[in-house]
């Protein structure tokens, strides 16, 4: 069963890849197979080509979001975890990331739901 401190490694290895875009990074967090979807009912990225070059192709600048999260639930088969992307000079998004492990710590699907929040002034 995966544990905390393994999920919680594992988000601090994604938020390094969000800052650095470096390749390397990216592929670090998925297994050779792994499916990555941006939506629920989106088609995957699959493997670490498609991965690594749809993140680049959608890739946030260095220093300009924080994240904070929390871990809704674990199993042995799904992790969830709630989370909140906040843009500086952007708009702010909260997630909810649904995430399933190898073994060896790696993503073999990630898919997240993201939702822009209401702008308190509207």
């Amino acid at each position: 069963m995966v544990q905390f401190e393994s999920v919680e490694a594992w988000v601090d290895r994604y938020r390094v890849a969000w800052e650095s875009n470096k390749p390397d990074d990216i592929r670090s967090l998925f297994t050779e197979d792994a499916q990555y979807r941006t939506e629920p009912y989106a088609e995957p990225w699959i493997g670490h080509d498609e991965i690594v070059a749809g993140w680049l192709s959608a890739a946030d600048d260095p220093g300009e979001t924080t994240f904070d999260w929390s871990l809704l639930g674990v199993t042995a088969e799904v992790t969830v975890i709630e989370g909140r992307a906040v843009y500086s000079g952007g708009a702010n998004y909260r997630n909810l990331w649904v995430i399933r492990f190898a073994d060896d710590g790696r993503a073999t699907s990630f898919t997240e739901w993201w939702m822009t929040e209401p702008d308190p002034e509207a």
